[in-house]
């Protein structure tokens, strides 16, 4: 009985039937659209850590820049990509660059 499961293990592999499994790999801060809308410009670093969590990247060079990003791979195939920076004055909430938005500062919204 083992030697038969072995020959049908090596038979279904050399027709190509079995694949490894690999598993979907999930990397960085995933940025819903409720995390989207509840962004304001003027908030302060807590008030966005709150809501966004710790950013992926937090450069001691650049404090005032904070950078989200998050992937997703499904097998071993990259299939969905964000990016959000935040520029931050002070402790206040500056500027947000969203690869899924256009940019927003406080320069376009006082333009509105």
């Amino acid at each position: 009985m083992r030697n038969k499961i072995i020959l049908l293990t090596l038979l279904l592999a050399a027709c190509g039937h079995m694949t490894p499994y690999k598993m979907d790999i999930r990397q960085g801060n995933l940025i819903t659209p409720e995390m989207r809308e509840k962004l304001k410009l003027g908030m302060t670093k807590q008030q966005v850590r709150y809501v966004m969590g710790t950013p992926l990247l937090a450069d001691a060079f650049h404090e005032n820049r904070w950078d989200y990003a998050y992937s997703l791979a499904q097998r071993g195939k990259p299939v969905e990509q964000q990016s959000m920076t935040l520029y931050f004055e002070a402790d206040s909430l500056l500027k947000i660059d969203d690869a899924a938005m256009p940019a927003l500062s406080n320069s376009t919204k006082e333009e509105k």
